[in-house]
């Protein structure tokens, strides 16, 4: 008689953003993630947004109770094994969306999404301190790009060199790990920078940084690599990964879905998720 076989649980994700009514992005971009990557997706709403891949049309957000009660929902009876953090809004949301996390010890992804690939504004000015103030230090990983990243250090940020010295900053500053993604600069290739602090024992502690780069990919169907690069991070830290390898597999990942885009829509059209089979 043979032996039953254990049944192979997929790591729980809660993805806490906004949705894009044209499933490029925000949760709609995360579910297509966690679930490609063998995770289970459960969903935090924060925002409900028209757009498509030339813009977005309009912008309504939920209250930060209405987003709180969500993430207590799923974590008090599924449980989670890593969150993902992407589109908050307004400070309201930012402080209710950090209080329902304060309690938990899990990976935590957060993806400081401030502006669309359109270049609409998508979070109120006096968010962006709460943000720092209140979910920064809950943060694993914040993974800006070049844009976020001088917005959040306030200042003009354009070249390669500039964007390792911010993410120091940035991850000195945070206690967190900083994935500051290159994609805004002039640079031939795209060129990431993961920084990380190592303590070290009778010693100051001391930050790290990796670099992950990639050919530039001549196409104008890039919306949600923000959203799906944050995602598969996560998931790939609920499967237990080491950070440094769930970003180098997620960045994989990206790279794939933008070689697989559908190439939907008249302007950056979504990615294509379903497509991709290996890492």
């Amino acid at each position: 008689m043979s032996e039953t076989k254990p049944v192979r649980t997929p790591p729980r994700i809660l993805a806490i953003a906004g949705s894009d009514s044209s499933g490029g992005a925000g949760i709609q971009a995360d579910i297509k993630t966690i679930t490609m990557l063998g995770g289970y997706a459960m969903t935090a709403i924060t925002t409900v947004t028209a757009q498509n891949s030339v813009g977005v049309q309009a912008i309504v957000p939920m209250s930060g109770e209405v987003v709180g009660q969500q993430i207590a929902s799923c974590v008090d009876d599924m449980g989670v094994d890593a969150i993902k953090i992407g589109m908050l809004h307004d400070a309201d949301i930012i402080t209710h969306t950090a209080r329902a996390l304060s309690v938990l010890d899990v990976p935590i992804v957060l993806d400081p999404v401030m502006i669309s690939t359109s270049g609409a504004a998508l979070i109120a000015p006096k968010a962006i301190a709460a943000m720092r103030e209140e979910l920064f230090p809950l943060a694993t990983l914040i993974t800006p790009n070049l844009p976020e990243l001088g917005h959040l250090l306030e200042r003009n940020l354009t070249t390669s060199g500039q964007l390792t010295e911010a993410a120091e900053e940035l991850c000195r500053k945070t206690g967190a790990a900083v994935l500051a993604k290159g994609g805004h600069t002039d640079d031939q290739r795209i060129i990431d920078v993961l920084m990380q602090r190592f303590a070290q024992e009778d010693a100051d502690d001391h930050w790290r940084g990796v670099q992950f780069d990639h050919a530039r990919i001549d196409t104008p169907h890039t919306h949600g690599t923000g959203c799906t690069l944050s995602s598969a991070i996560a998931t790939l830290l609920g499967h237990g990964q080491p950070l440094e390898h769930a970003v180098r597999l997620g960045r994989n990942f990206v790279l794939r879905a933008i070689e697989s885009a559908p190439g939907y829509g008249k302007g950056n059209g979504p990615l294509g998720h379903h497509a991709v089979r290996k890492l």
